[in-house]
């Protein structure tokens, strides 16, 4: 696809600031062009309030944001209105009902404006709902009866059903099995128009035309995907790194210089003294050649003090263009858990599997088949709709963390929230606990309500792993949503090196591989389990 010349989007001096004050972005600057672009940039930069923006939910402090065209957004909290039922997230059902009302024989004006344009809105629902594994029987499903993947999949079809000029997708892939995966790649590399992408999914930002990067106030945009993209910034931040230490040689040389002059000119002074003091010279010349001699060292000094303060800015310059950039950084506290301790039973079509110890479980399969019902259940003691699927806790020292992330007080701070699950903690020790996962500052003392996902997950992280007393099992499900590249390779590591066990749901399968799981439990369409011998 190529890129249009002209902008779709285009930011000019755009700031937002939080109503307690805290600044999320100041004096951005950018453009966005035709086709598909891939936003990156690290936890907390800014990304889902920049996508806020554009899309007229936020509104700038400052500056002006200007789109060709009507906006359609995919926010990354999609899954936490269970209430919505399909058709409304497909963005369809204010058309259908005007259609039917239409088909009732109610002429309002009203009706034909809604419809407008989509007499075909109906065929062209059950076509692109066919093309996805559903059918038009689901439109008046609720959203708590699908699955988060399935939920986002909807979704994402139902912008393309709309064919808004300009689309902004935050966080596609949350949840998506490889299956649905592959659909919405399909419905990428087909988007008409102006698409842009935030992800932390790497095969989904392969598939982007422009690579753009918020950061340090700009968007600066590169023509290709992640990978090249990410090759010309480690090309980029290795030349920088080597400018560096140049520049670092060139200042102590100059300063060596500069002392080895004060020495030279330290030593004339005392000479000149000398033989003032022992007569060798009139009184006048004496007089003259010292003068001649403090201004000869003046002009010494001036010089090579412009060399040495040249060589600090050149030293400058070159910090500069090294990034610095943060990300979460976890050292999990290590639970008292022996090995003969059973934790859990998970009943399967063959037989009954017992997970006990430090033991690491993923349970994997496709969207719909059960995965999070089955930890719901599990947590919650009810027993599975479907039968087939059982699982049964034998200790009360565990943290769950949910996929839809509805385990917080939305009107309470973060720092509320982790208190609550750990009483005992210093607020100065829950703040230094908050920050290695990027909540720092006012951010803390924010209502939950007014975080980004990304913010609201590290909250709901925080409070599950830094609870007291440190819980013997954590029960994870799709702990790396909303995380960004770098930050969920700490996550791994931080989980590899916990004593405690494991129960994961993810379809990051290198995610998985790199925690070290020992146990594989895979769900079918049908709900029903069986032991896997790997991933």
């Amino acid at each position: 696809m190529l890129t249009s010349t002209h902008s779709s989007v285009a930011l000019r001096d755009v700031s937002f600031t939080w109503p307690d004050g805290s600044v999320a972005l100041a004096h951005v600057d950018g453009a966005f062009t035709e086709g598909r672009t891939g936003l990156v940039g690290r936890n907390g930069s800014g990304k889902s309030t920049l996508l806020r923006l554009i899309a007229g939910d936020l509104t700038p402090t400052s500056g002006h944001i200007d789109t060709a065209g009507e906006v359609g957004y995919l926010p990354q909290t999609l899954t936490l209105d269970a209430a919505t039922d399909v058709a409304r997230l497909l963005g369809v059902d204010h058309v259908l009902a005007a259609l039917r009302a239409i088909e009732s024989g109610d002429v309002d004006e009203a009706h034909f404006e809604t419809v407008g344009d989509d007499w075909d809105i109906e065929s062209r629902v059950e076509a692109a709902l066919d093309r996805i594994g559903f059918s038009a029987e689901h439109l008046d499903r609720s959203v708590a009866d699908v699955s988060g993947g399935e939920a986002m999949l909807l979704a994402v079809t139902g912008l393309s059903l709309r064919r808004t000029p300009i689309t902004l997708l935050d966080e596609p892939t949350n949840n998506l099995d490889r299956a649905t995966r592959a659909r919405l790649a399909g419905l990428v590399d087909d988007w008409p128009g102006t698409l842009i992408v935030v992800s932390h999914d790497l095969e989904l930002l392969e598939r982007m035309d422009v690579t753009a990067e918020l950061y340090g106030g700009s968007i600066t945009t590169f023509g290709g995907p992640y990978s090249a993209w990410r090759e010309s910034v480690e090309a980029e931040q290795s030349a920088a790194v080597q400018a560096a230490r140049t520049a670092q040689q060139t200042l102590k040389a100059e300063k060596r210089q500069r002392v080895d002059a004060e020495t030279r000119l330290a030593h004339r002074a005392r000479a000149g003294k000398k033989a003032q003091a022992d007569g060798g010279l009139p009184k006048i010349l004496a007089g003259a050649r010292k003068r001649r001699a403090q201004e000869s060292a003046g002009s010494l000094r001036g010089t090579l003090d412009s060399k040495v303060d040249a060589a600090q800015a050149a030293v400058d310059a070159a910090d500069a263009r090294i990034r610095d950039d943060d990300h979460i950084s976890l050292d999990l506290p290590a639970p008292d858990l022996p090995r003969s301790r059973r934790l859990i039973e998970f009943t399967t079509a063959h037989g009954v599997v017992v997970v006990q110890g430090p033991e690491r479980v993923a349970v994997v399969g496709p969207n719909g088949s059960g995965k999070s019902t089955l930890l719901t259940h599990l947590v919650t003691g009810a027993d599975p709709v479907t039968g087939r699927v059982a699982g049964r806790l034998l200790t009360d020292s565990y943290g769950y963390l949910p996929q839809r992330l509805d385990g917080l007080d939305d009107a309470a701070s973060a720092l509320a929230n982790v208190q609550a699950a750990a009483p005992g903690a210093e607020p100065g020790d829950i703040r230094n606990r908050l920050a290695r996962l990027l909540i720092r500052g006012a951010a803390v003392d924010r209502p939950v309500s007014t975080l980004s996902g990304g913010e609201r997950f590290r909250v709901v992280l925080a409070k599950l792993l830094f609870a007291e007393p440190p819980p013997q099992l954590l029960i994870l499900d799709e702990p790396t949503n909303n995380l960004d590249v770098t930050s969920v390779q700490q996550l791994a590591e931080a989980l590899d090196a916990y004593r405690g066990a494991l129960v994961v749901v993810s379809h990051d399968y290198p995610f998985l591989q790199r925690i070290g799981i020992d146990t594989v439990l895979e769900l079918d369409a049908s709900g029903s389990m069986r032991q896997r011998p790997e991933l």
